[in-house]
């Protein structure tokens, strides 16, 4: 699993605040197939009120979604979308009650039936939660454990149930992971297990405390309830399985064995059998009462990962890192392989006569498995007697006599989207390309979140390198795949470095000097169904209170005109450019948090206008909504401009010059020419006391300072430049930029030094 680190900071840290980030998430698939690894499975089994039959998927791209299964495929017919990071493990209890865990560190409970509505959030976790276990005869009784060696015992009634908001609130409502109306529902306040232990325990105050099973040392990756919720078992890194008793998270035994970490449990209805899978490849089966270990299983060759048991316990089926399921007799010890996969097996769901198979990849199949009568398989042929040390199989293997799977293609299957597994930030700091599971390599446009081009299964290498500029545009974003599409993440302030001028963005009807902050349009684009909801209902006004947030140091808030940078005029200030206009048909997700909402996940398309700096950063607020920008890095390039060595060009400036590090070389000779050509005055002072020039073309540092080397009137095209403008003894392109000869030519900390000669004759 990966970490992730917190979007938040501590009160108490002494280091700088960190501001809020917010990601947005692309796709280019839509929004009903998985784009990476499921890691969970729940089949509603008992018909639904519509009469339909649905299996639930959770996934490392962070959503769940429901299925409904019919007899010739599956229609993903609901996304629950409101996780941050991988969703690690899912279970169903009662009618339609759906809940989920994360490494985000949340549990939700979602209406299973809904159209993806999370009921509540549960933020109880210090670090990743890996697996839930529930009752199936006691829709109350919730587990949950992860990498923190936590294991906390819920009752879903009391949790859902609202009560009083408290300071420290650390449990919330939620509906997709942010409150419908934009203020705070009422939150429970979940703190420390004190001496009582009873799991719908509550306060004066109403205040839930869930039950802690406290005893592990390390990371959990395994849980299971009996049917009653009168006995729960827990395995993880410790290598041994331990017994609790729920009602009061008290331990009752201690199970060694196993000598790798424990991935899977399972325990029969009666609470007195457990089956425990392990990296150790090994499957051990224990008898609770007699507190000892009565049969291992030598039937994988590498890690047991997942396990499903007939519902007479009699059989169990099996599957891991070595890419195969098998059943097993656990009487007779007699093992089958019923199919093998391409891909490491990471959960199990028997559903009817068949079992369903998750996988590393985004697909989920669906297999015969004989689940009523399971002797059918073995009489296929093809069985082999486990052994019980776990060299045993390895052995076989190793000699060449693997069995032969049972079955070779699945009954049913759902397919998923190939996940992206490499990426490349390319130069001009708007297109990254990607290369996906499949191999298929594409190119995106990130500043409206679509694929420009589908290059087929090409060398990555190869395609970067055809797609290399030589332009310097400073890294204003930053990009991951962890959830198997691109996930774009922006800082403040680092994010409003790069602009460009509307002419290279190909903007209609904007002038093409104009500069255009790349994260102020992309942020426009994003927000900009968010920001039409807002003012239907708010109407026009700036801010939802018309003041900072409170509690919240924002200092940018009373700054001056001279630091705020705002662009154009106001009635521009809500217009989306061309250039930075997201798809409706395939729509970005946003994943931020607010100053009082923990982080959260939502299409951009399914933000009603309620949500405000509580659930959002301010500065994101601030910039779409009131067009203002932080204060930012210096964006100018300092440099010198000189005639060429040896040259008798007279000099124009012995003074360092300043201007925007997008501005291009065209610019310096236009700079050049009317210098020269029409002898503008340099020596007379303007009112900033820095030497003018008249029309506003350039100013250069009285006293060696910084001026500004702003942008001509004159188009380069419309002259016939009969000057050249060179850096290291290079003749420099008229389209590169400041930033760009900084970069590849100059490559020293030292000031830029341009030269310029006179060609003999005009181009």
């Amino acid at each position: 699993m990966h970490r992730v680190a917190s979007a938040g900071n501590t009160s108490n840290s002494v280091r700088p605040r960190k501001e809020k980030r917010l990601t947005y998430v692309l796709n280019d698939a839509g929004d009903t197939k998985h784009c990476a690894g499921v890691n969970s499975l729940a089949v509603l089994k008992s018909p639904a009120t519509d009469g339909c039959e649905y299996l639930f998927t959770g996934s490392r791209d962070g959503t769940l979604k429901r299925w409904a299964l019919a007899e010739d495929g599956a229609t993903c017919s609901a996304t629950f979308e409101s996780h941050v990071d991988w969703v690690n493990d899912a279970v169903l209890t009662g009618s339609n009650t759906l809940v989920s865990c994360s490494s985000d560190t949340t549990v939700k409970v979602w209406n299973g039936l809904s159209e993806g509505y999370c009921i509540k959030t549960l933020r109880q976790h210090s670090d990743y939660v890996t697996t839930l276990a529930s009752a199936e005869k006691n829709s109350n009784v919730i587990a949950s454990a992860g990498l923190g060696g936590e294991v906390f015992i819920w009752d879903l009634e009391a949790a859902l149930t609202p009560t009083s908001k408290s300071g420290d609130a650390t449990e919330e409502d939620c509906s997709n992971g942010v409150n419908g109306s934009g203020s705070s529902l009422p939150m429970t306040s979940i703190r420390p297990i004190s001496s009582g232990n009873n799991i719908s325990l509550q306060t004066q105050s109403q205040v839930y405390i869930p039950v802690t099973a406290k005893g592990h040392k390390e990371s959990v990756y395994a849980l299971a309830m009996n049917e009653s919720g009168s006995l729960l078992v827990s395995g993880g890194t410790e290598k041994v399985v331990r017994v609790w008793d729920p009602r009061t998270g008290s331990k009752t035994m201690k199970l060694k064995g196993h000598t790798d970490n424990i991935r899977a449990l399972l325990i029969d209805s009666t609470g007195r059998f457990c089956i425990s899978g392990s990296s150790d490849s090994m499957i051990r089966l224990w008898d609770l009462g007699q507190q000892r270990c009565v049969h291992s299983y030598a039937v994988h060759t590498d890690s047991v990962w997942s396990l499903a048991s007939t519902p007479t316990f009699s059989h169990v089926y099996s599957g891991g890192r070595d890419l195969s399921l098998y059943l097993t007799d656990l009487a007779t010890r007699e093992s089958v392989l019923m199919c093998t996969k391409e891909h490491p097996i990471l959960q199990l769901a028997l559903h009817d006569d068949g079992i369903w198979v998750a996988t590393t990849d985004s697909s989920v199949h669906r297999w015969a498995a004989e689940v009523r009568n399971p002797q059918k398989v073995f009489q296929r042929g093809g069985s082999f007697l486990a052994g019980n040390l776990s060299f045993s199989r390895a052995r076989v293997s190793l000699e060449g006599s693997t069995p032969v799977p049972v079955y070779k293609e699945p009954s049913l299957s759902i397919p998923g989207t190939p996940g992206i597994v490499q990426h490349e930030i390319l130069n001009n700091r708007r297109h990254v390309l990607t290369k996906d599971t499949a191999g298929t390599v594409k190119l995106w446009e990130i500043t409206r979140g679509t694929v420009i081009h589908n290059y087929g299964e090409v060398s990555f290498e190869k395609k970067k390198e055809e797609l290399f500029e030589m332009v310097s545009i400073p890294a204003w974003f930053t990009v991951d795949t962890k959830l198997g599409n691109l996930s774009v993440h922006l800082d403040t302030p680092q994010c409003f470095s790069a602009e460009m001028y509307s002419a290279d963005l190909h903007i209609p009807g904007k002038p093409e000097d104009d500069k255009v902050n790349l994260a102020r349009e992309t942020l426009k684009g994003l927000l900009a169904h968010w920001l039409a909801k807002r003012k239907q209902r708010f109407g026009s006004q700036a801010l939802a209170n018309g003041e900072a947030p409170a509690g919240k140091d924002v200092p940018t808030r009373n700054l001056t005109a001279s630091k705020i940078e705002v662009d154009g005029s106001a009635d521009n200030d809500a217009a989306v450019y061309p250039p930075f206009e997201f798809s409706a048909a395939c729509p970005p997700s946003i994943i931020t948090e607010g100053s009082q909402s923990g982080p959260w996940r939502k299409k951009i398309t399914d933000l009603d206008g309620t949500e405000d700096e509580k659930d959002m950063p301010w500065w994101v607020v601030d910039c779409v909504m009131n067009n203002r920008l932080p204060p930012r890095e210096n964006t100018k390039c300092s440099f010198y401009l000189h005639p060429c060595e040896g040259s008798t060009v007279q000099i124009l400036t012995q003074g360092k010059l300043s201007a925007p590090r997008i501005l291009r070389i065209h610019k310096v000779v236009n700079y050049v020419i009317e210098k020269m050509v029409l002898d503008k005055p340099l020596d007379s002072l303007n009112s900033d006391g820095a030497a003018g020039v008249s029309g506003g073309q350039v100013t250069h540092p009285a006293n060696g300072g910084d001026g500004i080397f702003r942008t001509g009137l004159k188009p380069w095209q419309k002259l016939k430049p009969s000057i050249e403008i060179l850096c290291s003894n290079q003749v420099l392109s008229p389209d590169m930029s400041l930033a760009t000869v900084r970069a590849y030519i100059w490559k020293k900390p030292e000031d830029l030094i341009l030269n310029y000669r006179v060609l003999t004759s005009k181009g």
